[in-house]
């Protein structure tokens, strides 16, 4: 008798889809044979739901691990075959989801038939005489041993008792709230509410004086005291001062007494006042905070990518830690990092909407090397774009090309020596917003996200992409949710988890491990950087001819006088101000089209080539009086500060517009400075926290 032939891996998984998907479709036809189904036929198909949902996850997880080498024999188009059982696995997933959440509604619909409130009143019942039966077995094992008390002096404590319980669970609303789902309580400003139940999410169980219940959220009430009337919210407002004391202790234990983070919790506690009226009136989500990123980097530039650019110090302050020169090869040598490595940012899904009473001036992403203490990188900002259609999904642009400008790049690098284990990436997204009424600016974060690089053991985590649900409140809150009005409707059963899960706000980020060019390149630029993918080659020729100015034209290694050269003097600037370097990307781009094989080659001819695009380009600009200085997010200045930079461009294309612009009677510049021209290295340069 001749043997089996074994199957192949990849072919028994798809001989198991097909079982599965007629099973699914069985499931699909026996729910739709009557109009409507007994209760008891509802509950088997919802367990067969459950069952084939779980054999479907079993089998995506064998297809996730499966490789091409597992085949005994080979197997054309292998991936593009994952990639088919995969999207059809997906497919009866989402099958089943549908027909589990429409058998739920169909028994909530049959539950809601129910006289109103007699379903939620029996069962109420129901857990008190528990927890009494429990209360009552707990005293009897306490006081085993112990004088019994009177009945008359029990009934006395739990009278007293109840009326302080019922006195504590009044609460006045402070603001008129409307039913935003099937489930909410509708209540007007000076309504007195019985809390029935405090929930951790924000949502609470209340019941007002017609005996209406329903679901609240906690921002708009506060306790009520019939005896102080109005004192309570006071009280009520040391409560809460209280629970973020704590919080703000804990956070404290965690950081070091070095870090900037006191400030910033400093800054940040001063615009509460103003998040707490935004929240209060609906207006922003409960989870969303003031920027802490922001506030980073308002205190100066240490978390400034310009700052970062500069060379560092050894702890002996005597030579440059992390720029060295190569003789052999007549430039700077390549320093490779711990972590080096491609980010794309792909998209942000169900980010909760700001209320109508403010104005949203732009949609970012904020992302750093944090090691959970304190950030160890420069603070790299990406705008996101978006579509009136679907306001709650941002988007980006990989791989930035032609005018796009470089703050839409969504590829980023990523670079870092730091050989903390819990080193990763800080991810904060942000809306920067003008009040309607008052016209107050602020910038609010809507959920931070913390990707650790490195697993226990100190392995780096694989490059794929990763899926991460948001946080809401700051990097050091902890179980603070973006949105608790999601979460809150979360239910017990797989499906009900997976949808809720669905609506939960992520973000979409792909981990890229660089090839041998993308590596060359990256390995001559600081030990520690985050930058925009378009503009790493024109970094290169600002390290490199620094490189030529402090490493092999200086006459002396010991002598720190100041250095005459404009583009070592002002290039840092330009990474504070991303539409210059647009226009210097632009220019050089337009350059290099006209240059022949031969003198790409040269890199000594492309770097005074670079030098005279610069002088051309930058130089003109950056003193203009034209140019409106730069602000974060002004609609009105960023479209001004364009068309000054698009029509020098377009007067520059003949490649005198720089020397025209210069001595053009009709241009007028700021008062000459020596700082335009000298670069101090002592002065720029990064001293060595050793």
């Amino acid at each position: 008798m001749l043997a089996r032939r074994q199957r192949n891996p990849l072919q028994a998984l798809q001989r198991r889809t097909q079982e599965l998907k007629l099973q699914v479709d069985s499931l699909l036809s026996e729910s739709q044979l009557k109009g409507a189904l007994e209760a008891s036929k509802r509950r088997d198909i919802y367990q067969r739901c459950i069952q084939l949902k779980q054999a479907i996850d079993e089998n995506k997880n064998a297809l996730q691990k499966l490789n091409k080498a597992d085949e005994p024999a080979p197997v054309g188009n292998y991936n593009q075959k994952k990639e088919e059982e995969h999207s059809l696995l997906d497919k009866l997933t989402h099958q089943l989801q549908e027909l589990a959440v429409s058998i739920s509604r169909e028994n909530i619909t049959e539950i809601g038939a129910l006289p109103e409130g007699e379903e939620d009143d029996d069962s109420t019942e129901e857990d008190e005489e528990a927890e009494e039966e429990d209360d009552d077995e707990e005293e009897s094992e306490e006081s085993s041993g112990e004088e019994e008390e009177t009945e008359e002096e029990e009934e006395e404590k739990q009278e007293h008792g109840s009326q302080q319980q019922a006195t504590r669970k009044e609460y006045i609303a402070v603001g008129d709230f409307t039913a935003q789902q099937a489930g909410d309580l509708t209540f007007k400003k000076g309504e007195i509410l019985l809390i029935m139940e405090k929930k951790p999410d924000g949502w609470w169980i209340a019941k007002n004086a017609k005996g209406n219940k329903g679901l609240i959220p906690r921002t708009y009430v506060e306790p009520y005291n019939k005896e102080e009337g109005q004192n309570s919210s006071e009280e009520g407002s040391e409560e809460d001062v209280e629970v973020g004391d704590q919080t703000a202790e804990g956070a404290e234990v965690k950081q070091r007494t070095d870090s900037p983070w006191s400030a910033v919790r400093k800054a940040i506690s001063e615009q509460i006042n103003t998040v707490d009226v935004l929240t209060t009136m609906g207006a922003i989500p409960a989870g969303f905070r003031p920027s802490t990123l922001f506030q980073l980097l308002e205190e100066g530039n240490q978390f400034q990518a310009s700052y970062f650019l500069q060379p560092e110090l050894t702890p002996s302050q005597l030579a440059f830690r992390d720029l060295m020169w190569d003789a052999k090869a007549g430039t700077i040598k390549s320093r490779p990092s711990r972590v080096s490595f491609i980010l794309t940012l792909w998209s942000c899904k169900m980010i909760p909407l700001p209320g109508t009473s403010i104005q949203v001036l732009s949609r970012h992403v904020r992302l750093c090397l944090f090691d959970g203490n304190q950030v160890l990188s420069n603070i790299h900002t990406v705008r996101a774009t978006w579509q009136p259609k679907k306001p709650n999904t941002w988007t980006f642009s990989p791989q930035v090309t032609g005018i796009l400008p470089c703050l839409l790049d969504g590829d980023c690098f990523i670079r870092s020596n730091s050989s903390s284990p819990d080193l990763g990436i800080l991810f904060e997204l942000g809306i920067s917003y003008i009040r309607n009424s008052t016209g107050e600016r602020g910038e609010l974060s809507c959920g931070w996200v913390f990707l650790k690089l490195f697993d226990a053991s100190g392995i780096p985590i694989p490059a794929k992409t990763y899926e991460l649900f948001l946080n809401g409140g700051t990097p050091y809150e902890k179980g603070v949710e973006v949105d608790p009005s999601v979460s809150r409707r979360a239910h017990g059963n797989v499906f009900h988890q997976i949808m809720t899960m669905r609506r939960q706000p992520q973000l979409l980020v792909k981990l890229r491990s660089s090839n041998r060019r993308s590596r060359n390149l990256l390995s001559l630029l600081p030990e520690t950087l985050i930058g925009s993918m378009c503009s790493i080659h024109l970094l290169i020729f600002y390290r490199q001819i620094l490189g030529d100015v402090l490493l092999k034209d200086r006459m002396s290694m010991q002598s720190t006088d100041l250095i005459s050269n404009p583009l070592l003097a002002t290039f840092p600037k330009l990474l504070e101000q991303p539409d210059m370097m647009d226009a210097l990307r632009s220019s050089w781009a337009e350059k290099e089209s006209t240059l022949k094989r031969s003198e790409k080659r040269d890199q000594e001819s492309l770097k005074a080539m670079f030098l005279l695009v610069y002088h051309g380009c930058v130089a003109p600009l950056l003193h203009s009086t034209l140019l409106p200085p730069y602000r974060w997010a002004e609609e009105e200045t960023e479209a001004a500060r364009w068309k000054v930079i698009a029509d020098f461009l377009k007067q520059n294309q003949g490649g005198e517009g720089g020397l025209q612009a210069l001595l053009s009677p009709h241009g007028v510049h700021k008062p000459f400075d020596i700082s335009e021209q000298t670069y101090d290295f002592l002065g720029e340069i990064r001293k060595n926290a050793a």
